[in-house]
């Protein structure tokens, strides 16, 4: 058999066991990791979307200086 591990979840300093904490404050937990999860995804996200217009910037630029080469 497998035992089953406690786990303590840190809360300004102070740690809990998920038995002390009340059926909505564990909501309020898996809605906390879940939005930590998500701000982490919209970040990455964001960073490929500015490398993306970054690269059409750079390559608009190179473009119009060829013109103006000419």
């Amino acid at each position: 058999m497998s035992e089953k591990k406690t786990q303590i979840i840190t809360i300004n300093g102070t740690d809990f066991t998920e038995d002390q904490l009340t059926d909505e404050q564990k909501a309020m937990i898996n809605h906390i990791a879940d939005l930590d999860r998500k701000i982490g995804s919209t970040r990455f996200n964001l960073d490929q979307l500015q490398v993306g217009r970054d690269a059409f910037v750079n390559m608009l630029t190179k473009s119009l200086n060829k013109e103006t080469d000419k």
